[in-house]
């Protein structure tokens, strides 16, 4: 019995020591802190070697090619996002295979294709110029202005306008060098809005306001301009005409066939594109917003 005693009373003590140092520890660290309450660490010390191992550049794939979403978005099918779903889905084929593989990456020679259609890898440009007037949209002849003056160095791809406007209308050309596109917002049936910013000879009257609403007969065809209102605080010679369909030459037949004249063209508006920002001569790309909402109409 003794012996039992004994051995509890040395685990006792055991316990007692193995407490008392740790309290004596935690004690310390609180004297020398100079306060019982809990602090942060303060801050490490400043390590400059591991600065050097940072670096804010981005850091360049090594591997060869194009990110197929890329490759896909640049062909103008979708956006890269889109582009993502389309290859889950398992519809993109690269040399004959089908590639479910996320940052999969082709090269030049490769092909690949959409729905069995070859998809082109040059990255769709879409371009917003504000057209001067006194220069050509057609390069028939290199003596005079042209527009591809004013957009030579914009990007490399070739790049073409959408629709014309003449030497003496100034105003909105878009350019791009999809065809699909481009080919959707000339075609009449999409009855794209056209706004323009005409200014007379001399004051249009009410009458012939009127007039031009309930349409004009040009050469055996009634004109359909959608809406005409004078522009506030200017003249009543300058007027603002919405068309859908027709073009700006269209515009010049329907005032003189009233006995008007017309000074000044200006395509202020082209299929919800507007001149904001851009000033005479000037040019900018598309956003991503802008593509979208083009290719929606």
């Amino acid at each position: 019995m003794a012996k039992r005693i004994n051995k509890r009373v040395d685990r006792s003590a055991n316990k007692a020591r193995s407490s008392n140092a740790s309290k004596g520890k935690y004690n310390s660290s609180e004297s020398s802190s100079g306060n019982s309450d809990f602090k942060k660490s303060g801050p490490k010390p400043y390590n400059k070697s591991f600065k050097k191992r940072i670096t804010k550049q981005a850091v360049k794939s090594t591997k060869a090619g194009m990110r197929l979403n890329q490759f896909i978005a640049h062909s103008g099918i979708s956006s890269r996002r889109e582009a993502d779903d389309l290859i889950k889905a398992g519809l993109v084929e690269v040399n004959g295979k089908i590639i479910i593989e996320m940052g999969f990456r082709v090269l030049e020679s490769d092909t690949v294709k959409f729905n069995n259609e070859t998809l082109n890898s040059e990255m769709k440009r879409y371009l917003l110029l504000n057209k001067p007037k006194d220069f050509l949209t057609l390069t028939d002849d290199p003596r005079k202005k042209n527009v591809f003056e004013l957009i030579d160095k914009a990007c490399k791809e070739r790049i073409y306008p959408v629709g014309r406007l003449n030497k003496q209308t100034s105003g909105l050309l878009l350019f791009t060098n999809d065809g699909e596109l481009s080919k959707k917002l000339t075609n009449p049936r999409k009855r794209v809005k056209k706004i323009f910013h005409v200014t007379l000879d001399k004051a249009l009257k009410s009458l012939d306001m009127q007039k031009i609403v309930d349409g004009v007969m040009v050469d055996g065809y009634k004109v359909d301009i959608e809406a005409i209102s004078y522009i506030q605080n200017s003249p009543k010679k300058e007027v603002g005409v919405e068309i859908h369909i027709g073009k700006n030459s269209t515009l010049k037949n329907v005032f003189e066939n009233l006995g008007y004249k017309i000074v000044k063209l200006d395509r202020v508006y082209f299929a919800g594109l507007t001149k904001k920002d851009i000033a005479r001569g000037r040019h900018r790309f598309l956003s991503e917003k802008e593509i979208s909402m083009l290719k929606m109409i």
